[in-house]
């Protein structure tokens, strides 16, 4: 039974992932029902607001779910918000069995839906390949759990370990491939976070660009159907302005500064004060503000000294690196500031989770592999 159920679950997953560009701030999940050994019902959940997995699958499988086996990437909710309660619609068509990867971290939920179920007659199998369902949703459990976002910080290098020229000159390090791989990061994040310097250097908008996403996306994710991450610009000087590219583009934009500026900023323009710590924004505190509002996942765009700062203070859960095959020399930027390391013991330390080759260039993506003890104290 067990491998039966992996089975299924696999093509639960699978189908979950169908909606890593447009669910959040809810969950990517997949449903599978089963009854007679066939699949008679297949859905996943598209948009908040929109019906979730399970419901669209009961649809599908109508009234041949009497007395089927339910495959289910996260728990069903078990109460009704923007969308009916899945759980009442589960005990309605009359499903037999239900198999679930994880409990929903949610603590709305959180175990609450399976004892409901449990208790209506159903049999519940739980932890069906929780790792691989939990690894879709990274950010949605981190929020519900901390209530801070997943927060990725993505850097591209160069062989000796630079960003760009001393003259500040980065264009184009990566490759084309690479910068398309970019599109993909931005495209599955809540939100896209730099800081004024970086935006007002490259000009930059901080926007998904369609066209440049693979055949296999533009498939599955239709460009009338793109949603643009909240764009979060750190300006700590007051630097950015009403007339600046960036904020002349329409879309959520959250300008994060010392004390409001009064000027005739667009109404999708929200500013956040956030105190400093030792000349520096407190990031931390405003990792927590970004989560309560609903923020499942930063990508993060920034040069050395940002990247340095987030690195010390062990504020990253994945470092993604872009390693090009160019040597930029000694008079060229690093590619992250860490200043007054004097243990090798004491060093920023990660692992490597995956590493491939995109192109010319090499994409690398780590983890922290513990908290930095070269950090004597909290920010």
């Amino acid at each position: 039974m067990y491998l039966i159920d992996k089975f299924y679950m696999m093509h639960a997953i699978k189908l979950a992932k169908l909606g890593v560009f447009t669910t959040t701030p809810n969950p990517n999940v997949g449903c599978i029902i089963v009854n007679n050994k066939k699949i008679i019902g297949k859905g996943y959940h598209f948009k908040t607001g929109e019906p979730h997995a399970e419901i669209n699958a009961l649809k599908m499988a109508g009234k041949n779910a009497k007395g089927s086996t339910v495959y289910l990437t996260l728990e069903p909710c078990n109460y009704s918000n923007l969308t009916p309660s899945c759980c009442n619609e589960l005990i309605n068509a009359q499903i037999k069995r239900l198999v679930v990867a994880t409990k929903d971290p949610n603590p709305k939920i959180n175990g609450k839906g399976l004892e409901l179920l449990h208790n209506q007659g159903i049999q519940i199998t739980n932890n069906i390949l929780p790792k691989k369902a939990q690894a879709i949703n990274y950010g949605f459990f981190k929020r519900m759990r901390t209530g801070i976002p997943w927060i990725q910080l993505k850097l591209a290098s160069s062989l000796d370990g630079k960003i760009a020229l001393l003259n500040g000159n980065s264009k184009w390090i990566s490759s084309k491939i690479s910068r398309k791989d970019v599109q993909k990061l931005r495209a599955k994040s809540t939100a896209i976070l730099s800081t004024s310097k970086t935006i007002l250097k490259d000009n930059a908008t901080l926007l998904v660009k369609w066209n440049k996403l693979n055949n296999y996306i533009k498939n599955i994710y239709p460009k009338k159907l793109l949603r643009q991450p909240i764009r979060i610009i750190l300006d700590r000087l007051n630097k950015i302005k009403p007339t600046d590219k960036i904020i002349l583009y329409p879309g959520k934009i959250f300008l994060v500064k010392l004390k409001y500026t009064f000027e005739n900023w667009p109404d999708y323009v929200e500013q956040i004060i956030i105190p400093e710590i030792n000349g520096y924004f407190n990031l931390k505190y405003l990792f927590k503000i970004l989560g309560s509002k609903k923020i499942n996942s930063i990508l993060i765009e920034a040069g050395s000294i940002l990247s340095g700062f987030l690195i010390t203070y062990n504020l990253i859960d994945e470092l993604i690196i872009y390693l090009t095959p160019k040597l930029l020399g000694n008079m060229a930027l690093n590619l992250c500031n860490i200043n007054k390391l004097i243990n090798i013991s004491n060093l920023p330390n990660f692992y490597f989770t995956n590493i491939k080759k995109i192109g010319p260039d090499i994409k690398l993506v780590l983890k922290p592999k513990s908290i930095n003890s070269f950090i004597k104290k909290e920010i």
